[in-house]
């Protein structure tokens, strides 16, 4: 798990200003709100004082109140009340939580859960489908898994699982193409990879419901980040799918997951039910297989696996993955755990590299990290 990327935090429609909302990210908690104005915010859970769950509270004006004794934190993180001191004494410089830069897309609340500024931050993924005509989105679909992120991840970028894990997709002629070539995986930005290849002359039950076409399928996938998994199926050149994952580790064998399915045919609102249902009835074929996997997580090194060719997707992501792991990023799941009860952790929000007096520990990093994985010598 990684700070310094930007992971779903709620749906919009359910940040208010009448009641914060909870959530649970790589194992630390945080609070999201709405002021007065209607802008957003994201904050450690976490009360400085005693270690109130601020989430259990209440919205006082611009302000999270603690259910413990009523301090009140605004959208920045500092403490604006504490009830029990004279009027005129300000907060100590120290009453304060991380708070977390905010965006909401797509009708999702996003946070940058890391301390990088502005101008270094990775993106959130841009749906370049959104919005426009001849485009359309269903409801956004929530869901969770018993499983690690990063094995769903992989799965999405796994092209030869098709035919095995899901029946009514068939697909025989992807086994057939992969076996004739290799996936060529491309790297799209500084952030991810992605690939597309033929899968033509499909016999999938779900085209033929769908009215879909056949024969000229083209399909693939990319990942964005360690958290953002893309997947398009191209039907013909006017009727495809793109679909977009934002995945947020709950813990490291719990994941979160918000769907956004964009199409461009069967656009009538009344068929919307009906994409979901298939949808996710293909997403739970991915459940099954993902919630049980062993180990849980990742394997750290690949001799633990038989890799082939057709997973070079697969490679790629872990080889973005060691690049965040030498930047320093990634969390000592091990450590944190070793540690919770006895101390609070926060993710350093930007803030802490101008301003000092934190109370709450930073999240532990991994210091050293494993060697690169490469394409050299994958089993055929």
């Amino acid at each position: 798990m990684y700070i310094n990327f930007w992971y779903p935090v709620a749906l919009s429609k359910d940040v208010t200003n009448e009641k914060p909302v909870q959530a649970e990210i790589m194992g630390l908690n945080f609070v999201a709100f709405r002021d007065t104005e209607g802008k957003a915010h994201v904050i450690s859970n976490t009360c400085v004082h005693r270690g109130g769950a601020l989430g259990r509270g209440k919205i006082k004006g611009d302000c999270v109140e603690c259910p413990y004794h009523g301090w009140q934190f605004s959208g920045d993180g500092k403490c604006q009340v504490i009830p029990t001191n004279p009027l005129d004494v300000k907060p100590p410089a120290r009453a304060k939580v991380d708070a977390y830069p905010a965006e909401e897309r797509y009708g999702i609340l996003f946070a940058f859960l890391g301390d990088l500024p502005a101008e270094e931050r990775p993106p959130i993924y841009d749906i370049p489908e959104f919005g426009k005509e001849n485009w359309r989105s269903n409801d956004i679909v929530v869901f969770e898994i018993n499983g690690y992120y990063q094995r769903s991840i992989e799965n999405g970028m796994d092209g030869a699982h098709n035919e095995f894990v899901h029946p009514l997709q068939g697909a025989p002629s992807i086994i057939e193409n992969l076996r004739k070539h290799d996936i060529d995986v491309k790297d799209e930005s500084e952030w991810g990879c992605g690939f597309m290849f033929a899968a033509s002359g499909s016999t999938s039950e779900d085209t033929k419901v769908l009215g879909a076409g056949e024969g000229r399928t083209v399909a693939g996938s990319s990942i964005h980040g360690p958290n953002t998994l893309i997947t398009r199926i191209n039907f013909t050149e006017e009727r495809g799918f793109a679909q977009y994952f934002f995945e947020a580790p709950v813990s490291d064998c719990k994941t979160r997951i918000f769907f956004v399915n964009m199409r461009s045919w069967m656009l009538d609102e009344e068929m919307d039910q009906r994409i979901i249902d298939i949808n996710m009835r293909i997403a739970k074929e991915d459940i099954d297989i993902i919630e049980g996997l062993e180990p849980v997580r990742t394997p750290k090194s690949t001799a633990k696996e038989v890799l082939t060719k057709a997973d070079a997707p697969i490679y790629r992501y872990r080889d973005f993955l060691k690049m965040w792991d030498d930047r320093g990023w990634r969390i000592d799941w091990k450590e944190l755990q070793s540690q919770r009860g006895d101390v609070a952790f926060a993710i350093p929000c930007p803030a802490r590299r101008t301003e000092k007096n934190w109370v709450l520990d930073p999240v532990p990093l991994v210091k050293s990290v494993d060697a690169k994985p490469k394409l050299k010598g994958v089993a055929s």
